[in-house]
Order: C-alpha cells, then structure tokens, then sequence
C-alpha cells in the first residue's frame, strides 16, 4: 500500500494540522480507529487508512520520503479528556521507551535523503527530556510559545551517514 504514497503518518489521530485530510500522498496511520462523541457534543472521528502501532511498524526500511512523527505527549490527561480523546495519551511506565522505540522505527522506515517531522508540546514532559531518548539530534525547529508546541525537522542524510 505504501509504494503509492510517499508520506507516512503513523500516529495521524483525527488529522487535525492536515489542510488536505484526505491527501493521497500520505499514509495516515493510527493505533486507534474510533468516534467519539465528547461531552461538548463534537465528534471526533479517528480513521486511520491502516492500524498501525508506531513502536513496531509493518513497513520495509527506507520505504517514505517523509515521516511525521507526532506522538501523544500527554501523560497526565484522562483517557476520556478532550486532549486524551484527540491526542491519545502515553503510559505512565513505559512512555520513555515507547516514545524511544517510535522515534527508531520512524527512522527506520525513513528514506536516505528523507525528512523527519517531529511534533511535540510541552505541556508534561519537556522537549529536552525526550530528545535525549532519540538517536539523532534534529537540523532546525520552530517553537509556538503560546502552546510550548515544538516543530523540529530531521534530515537522514545518505552521503554523511547518520546525523
């Protein structure tokens, strides 16, 4: 299914930032696949093109140009929160190695030559915290002060290996 789509998106939830949310360059990916109605009346529908677990992704190595990696960040939000509910939320135990282990396949499945993005809030665990559990350290990134939201891009170089 991927040969057609260069974009993997394994952790895509309802396609919130996508102008396109049904752009077919994009593999959207998700371990959930559910509506939701929540307490305010709105409904939340995540519908991933395929189930996929971002800690162990059914996907040869090298098969994307372009990966976005934007993990839940919570660990603090109720599963039945609106913030749970939209963004999913990591366990308490095992966040550090399962962010640790994402991040790898990520890059596992990442393209020489391809681009990472990488979304993170700080609202939990700050960005420094989980950085130092990733391989590669990123070229450049934004930050929105008003949500301590990061955006960082990794570059997988083919000529300088590994950076």
């Amino acid at each position: 299914m991927n040969e057609l789509r260069p974009i993997l998106d394994p952790c895509c939830g309802s396609r919130k930032f996508y102008f396109d949310k049904e752009s077919q360059l994009v593999l959207f990916g998700d371990i959930r696949q559910e509506t939701i109605t929540q307490y305010d009346g709105r409904v939340l529908s995540i519908a991933p093109d395929m189930k996929v677990d971002f800690r162990a992704l059914p996907f040869m190595d090298e098969s994307f140009s372009l990966v976005i990696f934007d993990p839940p960040h919570l660990v603090d939000a109720g599963k039945s929160s609106i913030l749970g509910q939209s963004y999913g939320v990591l366990d308490r135990q095992t966040w550090k190695r399962d962010l640790k282990m994402g991040f790898e396949e990520c890059w596992r499945v990442l393209k020489e030559n391809g681009t990472l993005i990488f979304k993170w809030s700080e609202k939990d665990i700050p960005l420094a915290t989980v950085l130092r559990l990733f391989s590669q350290r990123p070229l450049l990134g934004n930050r929105r002060p008003s949500t301590n939201g990061f955006w960082l891009l990794f570059f997988k170089a083919a000529s300088l290996g590994e950076q």
